[in-house]
């Protein structure tokens, strides 16, 4: 290694600091390593950050490497640094008996999917009078949960940012973020799902095309639901608007939730509409990672799930979403998974009744089969279109790029 700083920061968020080491380090390199690593970790640590040690771009480490990294972070077991490796570097990060200061992943977005939520800070206190309306302390409550919502997706945005800075040579966040809304608005898709999107997709293969010979877009599917909506396939939000309005009216339900998984987040269900219920149910399943959210299940188990009564199901009751639920007074939930002919499950359909039993009949649930393979066939047409679109509106349009192509 030369005598070059062998670390790069790469812009990230507001909560994450990420460093890039390229390159397999020498003797000496390992030393410049050890004292720029503990700057980086310092200085990180001042700013209330996690530090993310990305080694994709390094072929190989040795017993000097991996005791310098062992020995900087011996520390931080209650913290670790979070190590974005190849397989064969995480093989050999592993041969160390004892790594508490690190934890390995295989990408970056894998990384980041594993940190808690950003604490939000409630809004500040207003002055309240005894008899102030139950309404309004609902709306504050309301208030606190978008503003947790904010803050799940605040990461995601700040890493496609932080991509883009380092692609195009951004002069800095605001920039990105200009770049990002612009193809947000273009193309009319959810900036969190384009700064999805940017975090998943391979890297450009041009500078003038991100997909070169897409050419035409292959027609949305032909199916009984999209049939019926007759809108436009292309408008997100009214399509699994939808899609939600006619699950609660096949299986009579009193509220329903619509969630997709999200590629950047390790394939988490993500909430994307809703109806019925409260803010406090919402805000528990607003990302879903597992059991024993019903949804969850009938992710893994590529099959529907049947809840009679959430309070006679014990890990459930016992889950904050189970709780919030009860709470509620709502006690039966039906969950049906999105699965594409390829067998991969791409969101979920949930439905709730107040009253516990056995629901819906067997032919509102071969109906809401139908309709949540409808609804995967368009959400895997638009990810295709719409969504490759907006990424390639993004690489066309960046600041700096000649519009004639030279």
């Amino acid at each position: 290694m030369t005598s070059r700083s062998p670390l790069t920061v790469v812009p990230a968020t507001d909560r994450v600091t990420v460093v890039c080491l390229a390159g397999a380090p020498d003797a000496e390199g390992c030393v410049r390593l050890a004292q720029e690593l503990r700057h980086h970790l310092d200085r990180a640590t001042g700013l209330g950050h996690r530090l993310v040690l990305d080694l994709a771009a390094v072929p190989a480490v040795d017993s000097t490497v991996r005791r310098t990294l062992r020995d900087e972070t011996l520390h931080l077991a209650d913290a670790p640094v979070l190590v974005v490796a190849t397989p064969e570097v995480r093989k050999e990060l592993e041969q160390e008996d004892d790594l508490p200061g690190l934890r390995l992943y295989g990408t970056l977005a894998e990384a980041l999917t594993t940190l808690p939520p950003a604490p939000v800070r409630a809004p500040a206190a207003r002055p309240t009078r005894p008899d102030r309306p139950a309404t309004d302390a609902e709306s504050l409550r309301c208030e606190l949960f978008g503003l947790r919502a904010k803050a799940r997706t605040a990461g995601l945005i700040g890493i496609a940012q932080g991509m883009l800075i380092a692609r195009y040579d951004l002069p800095g966040p605001e920039a990105a973020f200009a770049l990002l809304r612009e193809g947000s608005q273009q193309r009319n898709v959810p900036l969190r799902v384009l700064a999805s999107a940017v975090v998943t997709a391979p890297p450009p293969q041009s500078d003038d095309e991100w997909f070169p010979g897409r050419g035409t877009h292959a027609p949305p599917p032909d199916t009984a639901f999209l049939r019926s909506y007759a809108g436009d396939v292309t408008d997100r939000r009214q399509v699994i608007g939808a899609a939600l309005a006619t699950a609660i009216a096949v299986a009579e339900a009193e509220a329903g939730e619509v969630h997709f998984t999200d590629p950047a987040q390790d394939h988490a269900l993500s909430l994307e509409a809703h109806r019925g219920l409260d803010a406090a149910y919402w805000d528990e399943v607003a990302l879903v990672t597992g059991p024993p959210v019903p949804g969850a299940l009938a992710q893994s188990r590529l099959a529907p799930v049947e809840v009679p009564d959430v309070a006679a199901d014990e890990p459930l009751a016992a889950h904050p979403a189970g709780q919030a639920l009860l709470a509620a007074g709502s006690h039966a939930v039906y969950s049906v998974p999105l699965i594409t002919p390829e067998r991969y499950c791409t969101g979920t359909l949930t439905l709730h009744r107040n009253d516990p039993g056995t629901w819906p009949g067997p032919a509102s649930r071969a109906e809401l089969l139908r309709l949540a393979s409808d609804v995967a066939a368009w959400r895997s047409w638009y990810r295709r279109t719409v969504v490759l679109d907006a990424l390639e509106h993004l690489h066309q349009h960046r600041p700096g790029r000649d519009p004639n192509g030279r």
